[in-house]
């Protein structure tokens, strides 16, 4: 059994919280709970279109499936949420980064991995493609 163990919950905003449970029986690997779980930075649907709008500079990276980015995109790159650390090398350390997915979730992972992996530059879309499709743009396909 294992105490003051870190369960990350993939919502937003990121909440951290302990269990007591068995490694054997989730399958995962145990993190320990730190008191220097800072919230995930975060932009809107709005900031992003603000961003696309006055040209700013910054990375988009789409984590969802192929098939799911051909069906509809917001002109991003395109890194599946697989393969993220291993294509880490594509994604910028020197601009901010907003990753996103379909509703948020998978983004809040892939910013997870890549801050391990060293990153400070991350931001994770709220809603995803889906908070787009809702608040700015009703014609986007999404399913």
């Amino acid at each position: 059994m294992y105490k003051n163990c870190a369960v990350i919950i993939c919502e937003t905003p990121l909440v951290a919280e302990c269990y007591t449970f068995t490694t054997e029986f989730l399958g995962f690997k145990t993190i320990p709970l730190t008191s220097n779980l800072a919230p995930m930075k975060e932009v809107t649907v709005e900031d992003l279109k603000r961003m696309k709008e006055n040209g700013e500079d910054f990375q988009l990276i789409d984590v969802r499936e192929d098939f799911e980015y051909q069906m509809s995109n917001l002109e991003g790159d395109n890194i599946p949420l697989s393969g993220v650390v291993i294509e880490a090398d594509k994604i910028s350390k020197d601009k901010p980064v907003v990753i996103m997915c379909r509703s948020g979730k998978r983004s809040a992972m892939a910013v997870m991995q890549l801050e391990q992996q060293g990153y400070e530059n991350l931001y994770n879309l709220k809603g995803g493609i889906l908070a787009w499709q809702q608040e700015i743009d009703p014609n986007i396909s999404v399913y």
